[in-house]
Formats: C-alpha cells, sequence, structure tokens
C-alpha cells in the first residue's frame, strides 16, 4: 500500500507541480499536456513485458527494480530545463513504474488463498484514493516551502518523490520474499499451512493451459474488462481536478 501511495502521489503530482513549473520552464499548456500523457504511453507498451520479467526473475528483484529506476528518472525530473527533456523524462518514467501496480497485483495473488485474495487486493488498491486525499494538500504543503533547500517547490515535490521511491526500492530488497517457504514474518506452523493451502488451490484447478501473449490478448474477456477498466480511468483523470493536464 505505501509503493502504491508513492507511486500514484507520483502520478498526480505532475499536475500540481505545473502550477509553478510550467511558468520557470516556459512550458505551454500543449507541452505540458504532452508531457503528462506520455507517461502512460511508456506504461501502457511495457506493462504485459513487465509482469513476464517479473515471473522469470523474481518479484524481488523486479519490484526493487521499478522503485529505484523511477527514482532515478524522478531525480532527474528536479532539473529538467527543456521541452525535449521532459518529454523523454515522462515516457522514460512511465517505462520505469510500470508493474508497480500489476506486479504487486500478481505478486499478491501467490501468497493469499482465493477466499482472502480480493479483501487483500481490495485493501491494496485503498491507497489510491487515500493518496488522492492526502496527496493534494500534501503537495499544496510542499510547494509553500518554494526556495526550502535552494530549490522550487515543484523541484522539491520531485526530491521527496526521489526519496521515498528509494527507501521503498531498499526496503523491497531486504523485506519481500519470492517464495512462501523464505518468509520472515510467519511462524512454521503459519508457512506450512499457507504452502499447502495455496498447493491444494493451484491442483484443483486442474490442467493448466498455455496459451500466446497474443490470445490473451485477443480474448474477449480481456478485451471486455479492459474496456471497463478504460472507463474508470478516464474519469479518474480526466474529471477530478487533481490530475487535470
Amino acid at each position: 500500500m505505501v509503493v502504491y501511495f508513492v507511486g500514484f502521489f507520483d502520478r498526480i503530482n505532475i499536475g500540481f507541480a505545473a502550477l509553478t513549473m510550467n511558468q520557470d520552464l516556459g512550458f505551454s499548456d500543449a507541452v505540458f499536456g504532452l508531457g503528462a500523457g506520455l507517461f502512460f504511453l511508456g506504461y501502457f507498451l511495457t506493462d504485459v513485458p513487465s509482469n513476464i520479467i517479473l515471473q522469470k526473475v523474481g518479484p524481488r528483484i523486479w519490484l526493487m527494480r521499478i522503485l529505484l529506476s523511477w527514482a532515478v528518472i524522478t531525480a532527474f525530473m528536479i532539473n529538467v530545463k527543456t521541452v525535449e527533456g521532459f518529454y523523454i523524462l515522462r515516457f522514460l518514467l512511465g517505462v520505469a513504474e510500470v508493474g508497480s501496480f500489476s506486479g504487486i497485483i500478481l505478486y499478491l495473488s501467490t501468497w493469499f488463498p482465493m477466499k482472502r485474495r480480493a479483501q487483500m487486493i481490495a485493501l491494496f488498491m485503498a491507497a489510491a484514493p487515500i493518496s488522492a486525499m492526502v496527496g493534494s494538500p500534501l503537495a499544496g504543503a510542499i510547494l509553500s516551502a518554494h526556495g526550502a533547500l535552494g530549490l522550487a517547490g515543484w523541484q522539491l515535490m520531485f526530491l521527496i518523490c526521489t526519496v521515498a521511491a528509494t527507501v521503498m526500492g531498499v526496503f523491497t530488497w531486504f523485506y519481500v520474499n519470492d517464495k512462501q517457504e523464505k518468509n520472515r514474518w510467519l511462524t512454521a506452523e503459519e508457512t506450512q499451512w499457507l504452502v499447502v493451502t495455496l498447493a491444494a488451490e493451484k491442483q484443483n484447478k486442474g490442467e493448466v493451459v498455455k496459451v500466446s501473449i497474443w490470445k490473451g490478448l485477443t480474448d474477449i474477456r480481456v478485451l471486455t474488462l479492459a474496456v471497463v477498466y478504460f472507463g474508470t480511468s478516464a474519469g479518474l483523470y480526466s474529471l477530478n481536478p487533481s490530475f487535470r493536464t
């Protein structure tokens, strides 16, 4: 939830940064709007490959990579000067941050039995409205600290996001486990119960049929759910003042 909170704040902070950043850098509304949208282009192009890699290398390494790479890109945003640089960094930020949502959803699905899974995922996703609720006054407070550390308010905002993502990346390396057997927070009996329960659920699913990525992407159920999610996201990002570009 903390990772998703930081990630969601990282998405909405560009809208608040624009209040002073556009004037400082001489960006027009059109320039800012395109740059803000390029984040999602990078996200869209690499989301599925990101989850495929996560399954191959393990959540611990890949989630750490996501957090630290987006920290690096956000750090570069502090010193952005040109339109071209703004476009490139926004696109790369989408590529770096991809998987911070879908990858964690995939990770949670391998740790909780089915009867608890929906509850845990709902709790995780609650970080989004919390971020919007807390993020708005937080962004306002950061912008009002203009001049601290010799930085503009919007630069301070990117600096704080950089530090937060870095801390979460280090935390992920030391805390996240790829396999249930390697966890450090359950007792031996609890771990055994979890392993047996998840194995039984997997066995009860029957034979696993492998399909190609393209077949999955053209499945009518996948496309239908994609349209539903498109509708909710369009409403969220276009109607909520916190996300307007």
